[in-house]
């Protein structure tokens, strides 16, 4: 469908002066008006009537109302705040008056009413020396968006149009405000939204990416999502085509006639631009297609011609699994396996967090949330309950001091406190898609209902705590009753999607002396499964911590309590939890005589777990007070004693033990050690390190760590890579004819660069150039500099599974561009199969899948060599032919479930 044109660049064409902006009310109002175009709606009717005539001659199905400023926020400016219901409510009808004579029943013309988002932004303080200031609230934001949606909305309009949107929190104002005015009208209307990207990484104003933007939308009732302004079409595309390949809606884009130049007038034609907007129509991007700063009713007119008999866009699923976002998107795929939830910034859970708050030490205090992400936390939980702090205002400041942190923001956030006056003030300073903590049925059923109908204003997800009139849930059976109880209210009376329930089953104090507590984990890992199995769609969370209540001082044993208990919750389907994302003990740390101790406990298997437990802690203060008494009279033996057991294995095994444990205290003297045994500096990444790594993969795979700790591994492998580094460049021959030129990149939406940077010292040290793109590098860079800089070979990396989709998309833009440079992947996630399945059939040049580092250089060396190449190709192709053979056969030999069953083997009848 057609949407039209700029509505500024058609009334700059009528050469308008001061007075046409105003009428007998206006003539002694002080200042200039024009310029404030919206204001024509009241003293210029016919010239507003005029351009939307035009447009709906050139062709536009869709027509925009003149009310992009239309609110009193805007209008401030003009001190015109009292007109500002009148002029989108003239505006309006205009535009319906228009659209209604030229209608037929065959082609009937509609009318967006245009919201724009305002001269302030919700999200960023207008202060450089100020971070949590803001100049504008979200409730200023929703009242002046109320006003203005409900003018559009008694004028007639069929759609509302929030658009140009650069803060996502603006946005979810205009979002709450346009559907709390159709449910005062008893009216659906559809909501569409256009955001704009304002630089080449296609992030908005606010800092969101595309999928963050979407993740924060996923919530909400929408109609289309689209782009305008920013850019003209050329630029525009790439972005157009990730909204396209991932939002589940209608596509919408109206790009600018090229971008300004230095005179700010815009250069591209109707005719010039039409072969940019042909590329979107013909190749499958949109639904709605119109345009921005700089175009007329002769771009609508080109565009209508261009659409006649076209394929729309095809608008894909929406999405299975929980979006949720920072400035970036969490997508909590069964690959995520476990989100962890930083738990440090809770006044209640940490000392130190509090007196920071406390004495106002925030700088402080955001270093703590800082070293969260850093260690490993996918959300950050943020809980400012005490009975000495202004809970709402120190919620409200915190929140919005990290939004200026890129690093911290860029995670979602989980909005924790048992005020609702807290929760509320926190979701109005959040632009991502955040998870409140929690709602519950102990205060019964109607004010869950009306709490959770609030969440749904803001597009949140929640936590639901197992908990009604009758109290905490403690057994399995009280625990699935409220679980399943929640669910149906949220789902049925609610209309809450289930993938935004995260159900927290309660995690309880065990071994603490009283009989009936020893069976809380046991049970709380039972009702997983269940919740899981019978509430499709919902996740599970928890209070790690709550679990070794009973054991605070011995941090040995906590650490040791949690990893046990995430290790079988994992397995039975828990997928949340606030955690501490710096704890140093992992499931396989544990030696087999405590961990028996330890899950006798945790499972409750034996009856007197609780004293063997006991015993074990006692017996490790013990030890901890001897050696901090040692270490207080000058005696290291203890020390020693802990170092020895694995500073006295042999070197490699040093290394190795020192990659999987992050600790990177003795790696100076142990690579120079190393570069005594080995003849060259590479040999020990492709040796003891890289077998580290491979260790730490296989561990991370079997659920026996966690992402912090891999995290902190690869810390550890770049460190070692740095020791090494002056040796590797010494052994560089000099003058060498270089081997080949290498591209490498981490692809889109994937962050993790480790063991592309193994790959790059790997592949200089065997003498190919390599030029590193460096993380998150989407297809088109990728493809502009391997052509630029010739390449010879891409190398693709990606650790986490959306990455695998990712390495698709770039082999089929390779192929469009019409490439043939043999293309190497490699990751975590990556496999042969996939490679075989996936990647080698949409592209035409080789396709090659590196198990680890250090078989890099010896690929390309067979890829670039005229005698070897075809030989390998060949090969290659042989080998996924049989993979995909095999795999075929193998979905042919497979019965489904139910199949199975019906042919079950019975022992029992005759």
């Amino acid at each position: 469908m057609i949407l039209d044109g700029a509505l500024g660049t058609m009334i700059q064409d009528y050469n308008l002066e001061e007075k046409d902006f105003r009428n007998v009310e206006l003539a002694a109002h002080e200042g200039q008006l024009k310029g404030n175009n919206d204001l024509l709606n009241i003293t210029r009717p016919d010239l507003i009537l005029d351009i939307h005539r035009k447009y709906l001659a050139a062709g536009a199905d869709f027509i925009e109302t003149n009310t992009f400023s239309s609110q009193y926020i805007s209008q401030a400016d003009y001190q015109l705040e009292h007109l500002s219901r009148p002029m989108a409510l003239q505006g309006a009808k205009l535009a319906r008056q228009a659209a209604d004579e030229f209608s037929t029943d065959e082609w009937p013309r509609f009318v967006c009413g245009s919201v724009g988002p305002t001269n302030k932004t919700c999200s960023m303080s207008p202060d450089v020396s100020d971070a949590a200031a803001r100049d504008i609230t979200y409730d200023q934001l929703f009242d002046a968006y109320s006003e203005q949606v409900g003018a559009l909305i008694e004028g007639g309009v069929d759609a509302i149009l929030i658009e140009t949107i650069f803060d996502t929190l603006n946005a979810k104002a205009a979002i709450d405000a346009s559907v709390s005015e159709m449910q005062k009208q008893g009216l659906d209307l559809p909501i569409m939204l256009s955001m704009t990207v304002s630089d080449l990484a296609g992030r908005t104003l606010s800092g969101q990416t595309i999928e963050g933007f979407l993740a924060s939308i996923s919530s909400y009732p929408i109609f289309s999502v689209g782009l305008n302004c920013s850019f003209g079409a050329d630029q525009m595309k790439p972005f157009l085509k990730e909204l396209a390949n991932k939002a589940p809606y209608y596509i919408s884009a109206y790009p600018n006639a090229g971008l300004p130049n230095t005179m700010g007038q815009y250069d591209e034609t109707a005719e010039s631009m039409s072969p940019q907007i042909a590329e979107f129509i013909d190749e499958g991007l949109v639904n709605i297609i119109g345009g921005c700063c700089g175009t007329d009713d002769k771009f609508i007119a080109n565009y209508a011609a261009l659409a006649k008999g076209k394929k729309p866009h095809v608008v894909i699923n929406k999405p299975t699994t929980l979006w949720l976002s920072g400035l970036e998107m969490l997508n909590v795929t069964p690959e995520v396996n476990f989100v962890n939830v930083g738990e440090r910034c809770n006044v209640a859970g940490s000392k130190k967090f509090l007196r920071l708050i406390k004495e106002g030490q925030y700088d402080e205090a955001i270093s703590i949330a800082r070293k969260q992400v850093t260690d490993g936390a996918l959300v950050l939980d943020i809980n400012m309950d005490d009975g000495l702090l202004d809970a709402e205002k120190e919620m409200t400041t915190f929140l919005n001091m990290i939004a200026a942190e890129p690093e911290i923001a860029r995670v979602p956030i989980m909005i924790d406190s048992s005020k609702w006056e807290v929760i509320m003030a926190g979701l109005k300073c959040v632009q991502g898609k955040c998870i409140v903590n929690s709602i519950s049925l102990k205060e019964g059923e109607e004010q869950f209902i009306e709490h959770a109908r609030a969440l749904k204003r803001f597009g949140a997800a929640c936590v639901v705590m197992c908990f009604d009139e009758k109290g905490q849930a403690t057994t399995f059976e009280r625990r699935i009753e409220i679980a399943e109880r929640a669910y149906h209210i949220l789902t049925q009376k609610v209309g809450m999607n289930p993938l935004d329930i995260i159900f927290d089953p309660n995690i309880l104090a065990i071994a603490t002396g009283i009989e009936e507590h020893d069976n809380y984990a046991q049970e709380f890992i039972r009702s997983i499964a269940w919740i899981r199995n019978n509430l499709p769609g919902t996740h599970i969370s928890g209070g790690v911590s709550n679990l070794s209540f009973s054991f605070r001082g011995n941090n040995y044993i906590r650490e040791a309590m949690h990893a046990v208990f995430l290790y079988h919750a994992i397995k039975e389907g828990m997928d949340f939890g606030i955690v501490n994302p710096a704890s140093k003990i992992t499931y396989s740390d544990i030696p087999v005589d405590e961990l028996e101790i330890i899950e006798d406990v945790i499972l409750n298997l034996k009856p007197n777990a609780a004293e063997a437990l006991i015993d074990l802690a006692n017996k490790k203060k013990e030890e901890e007070e001897q050696r901090k008494a040692g270490l207080a009279g000058g005696d290291t033996s203890t020390l020693k004693k802990e170092e020895e057991e694995w500073r006295n294995l042999e070197l490699t095994e040093r290394l190795k033990y020192a990659l999987r444990k992050g600790i990177g205290d003795h790696l100076d003297e142990d690579l120079h050690l190393a570069l005594e045994v080995y003849p060259h500096a590479v040999d020990i990444i492709e040796g003891p390190l890289m077998a580290g790594m491979n260790e730490v993969g296989e561990l991370f795979g079997a659920g026996k760590m966690f992402l912090p700790q891999v995290v902190k591994t690869a810390r550890t492998m770049k460190q070692a890579v740095a020791i090494l580094q002056p040796y590797i460049e010494k052994e560089k021959k000099v003058g060498a004819t270089k081997a080949g030129k290498v591209i490498l990149a981490t692809v889109k939406g994937d962050v993790h660069d480790i063991g592309k940077n193994i790959v790059a010292v790997v592949m200089a040290c065997n003498n190919y150039e390599v030029i590193d793109l460096g993380v998150m590098v989407p297809a088109d860079q990728i493809i502009k500099k391997a052509i630029e800089e010739k390449a010879d070979i891409i190398g693709l990396s990606g650790l986490i599974t959306p990455s695998l989709e990712e390495m698709i998309n770039v082999a089929q833009e390779m192929e469009k561009a019409g490439l043939n440079i043999p293309i190497m992947i490699g990751g975590a996630t990556t496999s042969q199969l996939h490679v075989a399945l996936k990647i080698a059939p949409v592209y035409g040049g080789p396709v090659v899948w590196m198990k680890d580092a250090s078989q890099n250089s010896l690929a390309a060396a067979r890829l670039l060599n005229k005698n070897e190449e075809q030989t390998y190709v060949n090969e290659l192709n042989d080998k996924y032919e049989s993979l995909r053979s095999g795999y075929q056969d193998k979905q042919h030999k497979l019965l489904s479930i139910e199949e199975a069953r019906k042919n079950r083997l019975n022992l029992f009848d005759d």
